[in-house]
């Protein structure tokens, strides 16, 4: 393939990961990749011939240009990003009341019980076994362990 060819190859998906970054921001994490290799393939375009005239010079610039580009893409990121990072934290007692569903036999005096509130997954326990399947609600929490007792039936979904 021709370096000339290579080098338009990288700048094209520079910009695509740029873009995917940019309509999904957050969820691909293509911005630092996608920044590097739109660098090189502009480099490579302007400066392809010299790159290409001793073996070890194409791997020396490649590393010079995607460390610094890397540190600045994260910068500039973490800067743009600034607020609306949401970090979810779940506290023992905002799990109170809530409902879930045994996913694995919740057993009394044991934390191998398996109970599915909303999409996350906590060890249990009970006062008494409570049988997978079974609908629950949340007594009490200490770190990631939650206490249950079985819903009356016809109490609803989780």
């Amino acid at each position: 393939m021709d370096p000339s060819t290579i080098w338009l190859l990288m700048t094209i998906i520079g910009i695509v990961l740029i873009v995917a970054e940019a309509i999904l921001p957050g969820h691909t994490f293509m911005d630092v990749p996608g920044a590097v290799m739109l660098v090189l393939g502009i480099v490579g375009a302007t400066y392809g011939e010299w790159l290409t005239g001793a073996i070890w010079r194409a791997p020396v610039v490649a590393a010079a240009v995607a460390l610094p580009v890397s540190f600045l893409s994260i910068s500039i990121y973490r800067k743009l990003s600034k607020g609306n990072m949401q970090h979810v934290t779940t506290f023992g007692d905002s799990l109170v009341g809530r409902r879930g569903l045994v996913m694995v036999r919740v057993v009394p005096d044991s934390t191998r019980g398996k109970v599915k509130i909303g999409p996350r997954i906590w060890s249990a326990t009970a006062q008494k076994d409570i049988p997978m399947g079974t609908r629950v609600v949340v007594l009490a929490s200490e770190g990631v362990h939650i206490e249950v007792e079985p819903l009356p039936r016809g109490a609803g979904q989780p």
